[in-house]
């Protein structure tokens, strides 16, 4: 195994390339399907069906945005976290959705990156649910960890025979640090999720935004006061910024 890295549109692509088939460890925003493509087959030199499995870590627009269209173009399977429910699901999803998308756009304009569509469809098109500790079907180095508090269906990637782990949005690199996402929906799930890698004793740590990177125990503990106690939300920190406006009148 082979893990390749490329800049996406908003976010860092990974890919594990083996001798006659590839794994891409998130579906990425839909801006990036061309990338792809081209990477594989140029870069690599190799067919685009060597993509077989595109895993998704949890249905942000640069997790999940490419996922549907790769797969309908070109027939690999789709797989996921498995929760109750779909992620995007009723008014509340689809208001949820459009902040998504919004806020991924903002993160464009602040990258300076050119203006590209972020929409996507919010109904993943997948083909096998993954569980805690289950190993990926046609790549069985690879292990799913239940990592919640991001969202309610986050997990991360581990190989086992290089104890690399890709975390996705777990946490992210701002001027060094390595900070708590936002949202944190689930706050003590979230804590829970820091200790579950931590225990892992990875050899690398793998963000979907700031790279690859060599975790300490003082980073995890950073990571962990800053922690919410509370969910950190849109909607939260609307209200309170609101009721600060309020206040002053």
């Amino acid at each position: 195994m082979q893990l390749k890295q490329i800049q996406g549109y908003i976010q860092s692509i990974y890919l594990a390339v083996y001798d006659d088939k590839i794994l891409l460890l998130d579906g990425c925003c839909k801006a990036d399907v061309g990338l792809i493509f081209d990477y594989i087959t140029k870069e690599l030199n190799r067919p685009i069906e060597h993509l077989k499995v595109i895993i998704v870590t949890h249905m942000h627009p640069d997790h999940a945005g490419a996922a549907n269209t790769l797969k309908k173009l070109y027939g690999c399977k789709i797989y996921s976290g498995n929760a109750p429910r779909e992620w995007y699901s009723g008014i509340d999803g689809f208001l949820m959705y459009v902040t998504d998308v919004l806020l991924g756009q903002w993160v464009a304009k602040r990258l300076r990156k050119p203006r590209k569509s972020l929409w996507f469809w919010p109904r993943l098109n997948v083909d096998l649910l993954l569980n805690d500790g289950q190993m990926i079907p046609q790549f069985e180095d690879w292990q799913v960890i239940d990592t919640h508090g991001h969202t309610d269906r986050d997990i991360s990637l581990f190989h086992q025979p290089t104890k690399k782990v890709y975390v996705a949005d777990l946490a992210v690199k701002v001027k060094n640090n390595y900070i708590p996402p936002f949202p944190v929906c689930y706050p003590n799930r979230y804590r829970h999720s820091l200790a579950k890698i931590a225990k892992l004793k990875p050899s690398s740590v793998i963000l979907a935004h700031g790279g690859e990177v060599n975790f300490s125990p003082q980073n995890y503990q950073y990571l962990v006061s800053l922690a919410p106690q509370v969910p950190v939300t849109v909607w939260r920190v609307t209200k309170v910024k609101l009721a600060k406006v309020f206040k002053r009148r």
